[in-house]
């Protein structure tokens, strides 16, 4: 049986990205990714180079995974909310690396960042209306916000709606949120 560089490849990503979303890019050990992987350590740093480039590698397949499972193309932006948060209900890996991210390099530049604002930059020209007096930026950001705030805060979760409210229930929610969001950055001078 020949050796397969592209299988080899696709395992060590989805080892790595169950490590990272585990333990971060500090915690991570690439002796784990190998295993789990099924490839010896060298194939790693062949192939990605050091542990910070396989995190950044992990990352550009989750966001290009992420912008195919839930594209910016329409124009309903609580559907596209809810679309996220079923999304990312159904792949819990995805936000926790994207947490880890943020612990990790806080407000650096972060892998694949021009391709990242890009597609933002998509969505918000989808969710820009001919009527808005204000920055749409605002309404994405914060609406980005309450689809992740709520999946990757569970014990607030329960702490504030208790423990018999479901995802089920939070879900529509966050949609009415969304539509109940400003058109513009804040409150107008009178």
């Amino acid at each position: 049986m020949a050796y397969d560089s592209a299988a080899t490849k696709g395992r060590i990503l989805t080892a790595a990205a169950s490590e990272f979303a585990a333990h971060g890019v500090a915690g991570a050990r690439v002796d784990r990714i190998a295993a789990q992987a099924k490839a010896n350590k060298r194939a790693i740093y062949d192939y990605f180079g050091d542990k910070n480039k396989l995190f950044a590698a992990v990352l550009e397949r989750l966001m290009a995974d992420l912008a195919e499972a839930v594209p910016p193309g329409d124009d309903d932006l609580p559907a596209y909310a809810e679309r996220l948060f079923d999304y990312h209900r159904a792949h819990p890996e995805a936000l926790r690396l994207l947490m880890w991210e943020a612990l990790e390099l806080g407000g650096d530049a972060v892998p694949g960042e021009e391709a990242r604002t890009r597609h933002y930059q998509d969505k918000l020209r989808a969710v820009r209306t001919e009527d808005d007096e204000g920055d749409p930026r605002t309404r994405l950001f914060f609406a980005l916000g309450l689809v992740s705030w709520s999946l990757a805060m569970p014990q607030l979760r329960r702490m504030i709606l208790g423990d018999g409210h479901t995802l089920d229930q939070l879900r529509p929610a966050i949609a009415h949120a969304v539509r109940a969001l400003p058109d513009e950055e804040g409150p107008r001078e009178r």
